[in-house]
């Protein structure tokens, strides 16, 4: 939707930003009266921090792959956070960024141990670095991928991509209607993007998503990879208008799936 998020409390004059808090209430006296004072602009993203320290002893203290409780909380935090982490702020489309896909991909991988029969210490190694390294967004290269969690990082890919895709579409769209970056300056560089082109590559990300989906995720940590940076890459096209970004994003999407 779109909002005016700058407010200003017509109780006490306080003005604050809705997009930076989430918040529709006075953050000084707690009215919920206010105005806006800024133009409408598209906001689909929330404050969220993703809090892992509890998880993190719990998981580390277990004799097992996964510890006797908890892991129904861990995924409830993780679902909380992916459900509010939207990708354009106050009119602006952000990047994929390693936080999310990282909550998607531990969000994953803690299902599919639950299910191996077979587990060997690197994948138990693996899933405790991603517990320690999600909300610091330093995500694991796909080298690093036991082969048994390549389903994981597949699947994680296709949900954060999918996410992701839903908010280009949104700001394609607006990009349209406005015929321009949505700040209504009317630039020669908005003016020149190939929304078409960028249209039919965001139909090949989702194409390249359902085809990996479709084998439940289990592809070469590379593929899934390569997902995530076409949808990147397009979204680097559509806040920047850079040609290279939209060829890049085609380029990759044209690779086979393995």
């Amino acid at each position: 939707m779109k909002v005016r998020g700058e407010r200003e409390c017509t109780s006490c004059g306080t003005q604050w930003s809705y997009y930076e808090t989430g918040e529709v209430a006075c953050p000084e006296c707690g009215s919920v009266r206010s105005v806006g004072i800024s133009e409408r602009r598209r906001h689909t993203d929330s404050p969220a921090t993703l809090e892992l320290t509890a998880h993190r002893a719990r998981f580390g203290e277990a004799t097992g792959a996964l510890p006797s409780e908890g892991v129904d909380d861990l995924k409830r935090d993780l679902r909380e956070y992916v459900r509010k982490r939207g990708f354009i702020d106050g009119g602006e489309l952000q990047d994929l960024d390693d936080e999310v896909l990282l909550a998607h991909e531990l969000l994953q991988a803690v299902d599919l141990v639950d299910r191996l029969p077979d587990l060997d210490g690197r994948d138990r190694e693996y899933l405790l670095r991603l517990l320690s390294c999600a909300d610091e967004g330093d995500r694991p290269t796909p080298g690093d991928v036991p082969p048994n969690l390549h389903p994981a990082r597949g699947l994680a890919a296709v949900e954060a991509v999918e996410a992701y895709r839903e908010d280009l579409r949104t700001y394609l769209d607006d990009l349209a209607a406005d015929g321009t970056d949505g700040r209504n300056d009317g630039s020669e560089e908005d003016a020149d993007r190939d929304l078409e082109t960028a249209h039919d590559v965001l139909e090949s990300l989702r194409d390249r998503s359902k085809r990996i989906e479709s084998l439940q995720g289990d592809v070469d940590p590379e593929t899934a990879e390569t997902l995530v940076r076409a949808a990147d890459d397009l979204g680097r096209y559509l806040r920047t208008g850079e040609p290279d970004a939209l060829q890049g994003a085609r380029s990759r999407l044209s690779d086979p799936v393995v």
